[in-house]
Order: C-alpha cells, then sequence, then structure tokens
C-alpha cells in the first residue's frame, strides 16, 4: 500500500541556513521543527530528508563529514520521539549532469520506488525554487515554501503555500 510522505529539505527548513554546514558545533535546528514534525507524524506522514550538499564535490567537506552530521541529526531527531524514514543526498555541483540534484527529480524519485510513496499525496517542504521544482518534476503538488532559509521572490514561486518556517505547516497540511 503506498505512504504518505514529506519531503523535508535541510539547510533552511531543518536547520538555520549555513552556507556548507558540515560542523556539528554550527548545527542549530530551527525553532518548532520537532513539533512540527511530531504533528506530521500524528497524521500518519513518513519523513524523507533531500538535500543538495555541493560542498562534498567543491572540497568544503567529504562525504564522510557529512554523514557524521546526518547521524548526529537523526540521533537528535530520534531523541524527540521522531523517526526519519530516510535520507536523500547529491553531492555534485550545480554544473553537474546528475539527475539527482533538485530542480531535477532524481532523489524523490529514488525514493518513490524504495518506500512505495504516493507522490500526490505527499508534500515537500523547501527554502529555495530548486525544492519546489524538483518536487513538481517527481509529481509532488503539494509544496511549501518557508522563509527560514533562502530569500524568495513570492511572486514568481510554483509553491502552492508561502510560511513563515515549518512550524506553520500544521496550519495548511491537516488530515
Amino acid at each position: 500500500m503506498p505512504i504518505k510522505t514529506i519531503f523535508l529539505d535541510r539547510d533552511g527548513v531543518i536547520n538555520k541556513e549555513i552556507n556548507y554546514l558540515y560542523k556539528i558545533d554550527d548545527f542549530e535546528f530551527i525553532d518548532g521543527i520537532f513539533e512540527a514534525c511530531l504533528y506530521l507524524k500524528s497524521l500518519g506522514y513518513e519523513i524523507i530528508i533531500i538535500t543538495n550538499q555541493s560542498g562534498i564535490s567543491r572540497g568544503y567537506y567529504s562525504q564522510n563529514d557529512y554523514l557524521k552530521l546526518t547521524n548526529w541529526m537523526l540521533n537528535q531527531f530520534n531523541n524527540h520521539g521522531i523517526s526519519i524514514l530516510d535520507t536523500y543526498h547529491c553531492p555534485h555541483s550545480p554544473e553537474s549532469s546528475c539527475n539527482c540534484r533538485k530542480p531535477r527529480p532524481g532523489m524523490f524519485l529514488l525514493a518513490g520506488e524504495k518506500h512505495n510513496i504516493d507522490m500526490h499525496q505527499s508534500w515537500m517542504i523547501g527554502d529555495k525554487e530548486t525544492d519546489i521544482t524538483g518536487a513538481n518534476n517527481a509529481g509532488i503538488t503539494n509544496t511549501i515554501l518557508v522563509r527560514s532559509g533562502h530569500e524568495i521572490n513570492e511572486k514568481e514561486t510554483n509553491a502552492k503555500f508561502v510560511l513563515e518556517s515549518i512550524n506553520s505547516s500544521k496550519n495548511i497540511i491537516k488530515v
């Protein structure tokens, strides 16, 4: 039976935006992230994190640095009673021709196949238009762009909703 999922970008949605974040000491969760995720899980959604991490290909940090930070972050979610179904990252540069870097849909499609996800019932919460475009390219039309990360052009966005942060998604995503 297909599942419904909340896809989350990492930087600017889960944690405060810091360019090329890879150190645990620099990681700061967005206010309300745990409460929002608990609420979304209570509605029967699974949570998957999908993030571009070009700092790996640029040599700013290693794959191992990324994995160390990700494991720490997932432990913080677990400590708050939140299980994250899966994480996906694209280590490639913006100039890459890979299919995984958002706005391309590769990470979404891999997750969809692996976990039997109903894309029409799923949501993407991101802080960049590339997050929204990537989701749309994978068949996800329920999208939220948050102001807690990058500057956004609200007049030009394809997102269904523009909110202050993920915490405000509780007012939009219902049963």
